[in-house]
C-alpha cells in the first residue's frame, strides 16, 4: 500500500488546518448545548459565534494554501471538499442558536438538549475522523468511526419523527408549530453537515488506502 506518511505527516500544515477546522465545528456545539442548558450565560452565544469566525478564518487559509503551494499530501480537491463540508457545520449551528434565541417567547416547554447532545456527538466523531487522516493505513478505525456517525444519525432521525408526531398533534398554535419545526430541521440538518463531513473523510480513506 502506498503510504502518503512522508507527504502528510504530522507536520503537514493542511492536515493541521483540516483538524482546526473540525475542533472549531466540534467547539461550536459544544458551545451550542452549554448554551441551550443554561440560557442565561450569553457569553456562550458569543463562544460559539467566535468558533464559526475562527472555522471561517481557517478555511480562507486552507484556499489561500492551496493557491501557493504546489505539493500537497491529499488531492487538492479532496482538501477542498473537506474544508468547505467541515465549514457548514458552525455555520448551521451559529444559524440556529440566533433563532432560539430570537423564538424564546414561543419555546417555553420545549427542550432542545436530547438533539444538542447528538449535534455534539456527532461533531466530536468528525473530528476523530478528520485526526485519523493521519494514519490512512487505519481503514478499519475509520470505517468504524464512520458507521457510528451513521448511528447518531438514525437516532436523530428516529427523534425528528417523534417531535413531528407531537408537533402535528394540534395542542400547538400555528406559530409556536413553525417556529418549533424550523429549529428542529436546523438541528437535523447540524447532524447531517456532520454525516456529509464524515463521507468525505471516508472516501479520501478509501482513495489512498
Amino acid at each position: 500500500m502506498f503510504s502518503l506518511q512522508a507527504l502528510f505527516g504530522k507536520g503537514d500544515r493542511f492536515q493541521s488546518l483540516l483538524e482546526a477546522a473540525a475542533s472549531e465545528a466540534h467547539e461550536s456545539a459544544t458551545h451550542l448545548i452549554q448554551l441551550i442548558k443554561a440560557p442565561e450565560q450569553k457569553a456562550k452565544m458569543d463562544d460559539l459565534v467566535l468558533a464559526r469566525r475562527k472555522e471561517k478564518r481557517i478555511a480562507e487559509q486552507i484556499s489561500e494554501e492551496l493557491v501557493n503551494t504546489f505539493v500537497t499530501g491529499l488531492d487538492r480537491e479532496d482538501i477542498e471538499e473537506l474544508s468547505l463540508a467541515l465549514r457548514k457545520i458552525p455555520k448551521t449551528t451559529e444559524k440556529f442558536a440566533e433563532r432560539w434565541l430570537l423564538a424564546a417567547e414561543h419555546l417555553n416547554g420545549v427542550d432542545f438538549t436530547k438533539q444538542g447532545e447528538m449535534m455534539e456527538r456527532a461533531t466530536e466523531v468528525v473530528l476523530q475522523m478528520v485526526k485519523q487522516l493521519r494514519e490512512m493505513a487505519d481503514l478499519e478505525k475509520v470505517k468504524a468511526m464512520n458507521d457510528k456517525l451513521q448511528h447518531i444519525e438514525g437516532e436523530a432521525d428516529k427523534l425528528m419523527l417523534e417531535l413531528l408526531k407531537d408537533l402535528y398533534s394540534g395542542r400547538y398554535d400555528a406559530l409556536r408549530a413553525i417556529v418549533i419545526r424550523d429549529l428542529y430541521e436546523l438541528m437535523e440538518k447540524v447532524i447531517d453537515r456532520c454525516r456529509n463531513a464524515g463521507s468525505v473523510v471516508m472516501h479520501i480513506v478509501l482513495k489512498n488506502s
